[in-house]
């Protein structure tokens, strides 16, 4: 019997997912359990397995084409067998299933979301057609050879050139960095806090601590595990920033999960450090660079990209002041830290050279109003210039 391929629903948020490679092609074998295609959520990459035995007999929507979950995307069948019936079949929702580890990308050319049989966009690419010039008469609008046969006869017209300009498609995690970044600018009133705050303290404990902490987890200590520590703190001391929209009601969440902002060469992740109040220092800082190491080679899985409450992002290592970073929904605020830049300060009556940084809160104003953002901006200054306070 012929086994419809969905979308898979991976988690409670997602709706959607992007095709972003497949591994076998119309005609191939498969194995259950074996990896058949590249997805990319909003999240992360995944390969997804072959939910049954047999042949790869269509492909129903292809590379770059946006799928919603629980939407047929292939059909596996034997030898001979009838599909026909089964092409359009749209199953109930599944339950969630797990999510493997995630896969590195790979770069390939774009494709728009039009359907088309594999014929006819093989024809269409040989002969230099823009599909999306050319009308379907299949099933659903589908193009088929006969339509890229027509098309040809009547001089449809080729892709634009353009020789001296240099296009980057908008694709993969840089697509959905986009898509994310406009829907929480659009529907996030934000508003920004900013405090310049005294580091001395804070990097006197960071040169205090990191031969010890470097000693007992054999990896590198930084001062963003520290911002981490004195983030968590400052969460328990501000609920609010410690919540969500949802509905018609604010959520205030009890795990403190910090999220961490990590640059990619192909765009921003942000891996979640949970239960971030309840964890040491040593165990902060080895979760983050086992988190980064993950990141750079593409294997986070779900769990570790998910459910978190609140984010920060440090890109004073990237030679930056200040700046006032977008909120990462559904979370409320954002926390942006810039370099640390010595400067001449008022200071017990005279004048000293400090070593200064600009820490940057953005937050939601139907959740935060700027008292509020105040008092946690300010209780993260006294915590980073009083680092002791977080043994309390």
């Amino acid at each position: 019997m012929a086994t419809t391929v969905i979308m898979p629903k991976l988690g409670l948020t997602m709706t959607e997912g992007t095709i972003e490679k497949w591994l076998k092609q119309e005609g191939d074998h498969v194995q259950k359990g074996e990896p058949l295609v590249e997805i990319i959520t909003e999240k992360i990459n995944f390969q997804y397995e072959s939910p049954a035995s047999g042949i790869l007999r269509k492909i129903l929507h292809h590379e770059g084409e946006v799928v919603p979950v629980t939407v047929p995307i292939a059909i596996i069948a034997e030898e001979g067998e009838a599909v026909e019936e089964v092409e359009m079949a749209r199953p109930e929702a599944p339950a969630e299933i797990p999510l493997p580890a995630a896969v590195p990308r790979e770069s390939k050319e774009p494709s728009q979301r039009i359907f088309a049989s594999p014929i006819a966009r093989k024809m269409a690419q040989e002969k230099g057609l823009d599909l999306s010039s050319i009308k379907g008469s299949g099933p659903t609008g589908r193009i088929i050879k006969m339509d890229v046969l027509k098309a040809t006869e009547k001089g449809a017209a080729p892709p634009i050139q353009r020789p001296s300009e240099k296009l980057i498609p908008l694709k993969g995690i840089r697509r959905i960095i986009a898509k994310r970044m406009t829907e929480s600018f659009q529907n996030i009133p934000h508003f920004y806090l900013s405090l310049e705050i005294d580091m001395t303290s804070c990097l006197a404990l960071y040169e205090q601590l990191r031969e010890e902490v470097e000693r007992r987890t054999k990896l590198r200590f930084t001062l963003t595990d520290i911002l981490v520590k004195v983030t968590a703190s400052a969460l328990k001391d501000q609920p609010i920033i410690n919540s969500r929209i949802e509905g018609d009601q604010i959520h205030l969440i009890e795990e403190i999960n910090i999220g961490v902002a990590i640059a990619l060469e192909d765009g921003l992740i942000v891996p979640v450090i949970h239960h971030a109040d309840q964890k040491s220092l040593i165990e902060i800082a080895s979760t983050l660079r086992g988190l980064t190491q993950k990141a750079k080679e593409g294997k986070l899985s779900l769990e570790e990209v998910g459910g978190g409450t609140f984010t920060l992002s440090n890109m004073g290592m990237l030679g930056i002041d200040k700046f006032n970073p977008i909120i990462n929904p559904p979370e409320c605020s954002i926390l942006g830290v810039g370099r640390t830049v010595e400067k001449p300060v008022f200071h017990g009556g005279e004048i000293k050279v400090r070593p200064m940084a600009w820490f940057s809160l953005s937050s939601d104003h139907r959740i935060v109003d700027g008292a509020t953002a105040s008092l946690f901006l300010n209780h993260i200054k006294k915590l980073v210039e009083n680092p002791p306070l977080l043994l309390l």
